[in-house]
This record gives C-alpha cells, sequence and structure tokens, in this order.
C-alpha cells in the first residue's frame, strides 16, 4: 500500500483515518471546570475553576501535541496549545475581545 500524504496526516498505526476520538480525562474536567465557571462568576472558586480549566486544556494539548495519533492530532494539539498560551498572554477572553 502506498503511504500519500493523506495517509499520513489522517490515519493512525493502525491504518484508521482519526479526526475526532472520544473525550480523554483532560477534555472533560476542562469541560465541567468551564461550566462551572458559568454558575461561579466571580470570588476565588472562579479563580481556582479558572487555572483547572486551564491546566487541564494545556495537559490535553501538549498530550496531542506530542502523543497524537496522526499528524492532524498533532496540528490541532499545537494550535490549541498556541492558542492557550496567547490568550493567558495577550489577555484575549473567550469572546474574543481584549481585556488590558
Amino acid at each position: 500500500m502506498q503511504n500519500t500524504l493523506f495517509d499520513k496526516i489522517f490515519r493512525d498505526s493502525e491504518g484508521n483515518i482519526v479526526i475526532a476520538q472520544p473525550p480523554n480525562p483532560p477534555i472533560i474536567v476542562w469541560v465541567v471546570a468551564s461550566l462551572l465557571k458559568l454558575v461561579f462568576t466571580t470570588g476565588l472558586i472562579n479563580t481556582g475553576l479558572d487555572a483547572i480549566a486551564f491546566g487541564s486544556l494545556f495537559t490535553w494539548a501538549w498530550l496531542e501535541l506530542f502523543q497524537g495519533v496522526n499528524y492532524f492530532r498533532r496540528g490541532l494539539g499545537i494550535i490549541v496549545f498556541i492558542a492557550i498560551i496567547a490568550s493567558r498572554t495577550v489577555g484575549i477572553d473567550a469572546l474574543g475581545s481584549f481585556a488590558f
């Protein structure tokens, strides 16, 4: 079988096309913490939930970047990794507005 560019980008080591996967623990923690931030909008609980959400998404992106099953998943990891670092550095909130 010829190994095409498509195969290198979208197929895993078993030959399956992988674009999405079942959520792994860091993504589940990120979703739960992000939803709880909508309930607890101020105070230390919100700050803690924000740190947990950031840390879990950072962990997911790091894992995808270095252990992703194909180049697409690794590319997705680096895009999310850069986006979350930029959001903390530049101060862009979830809605895209700037907070200085």
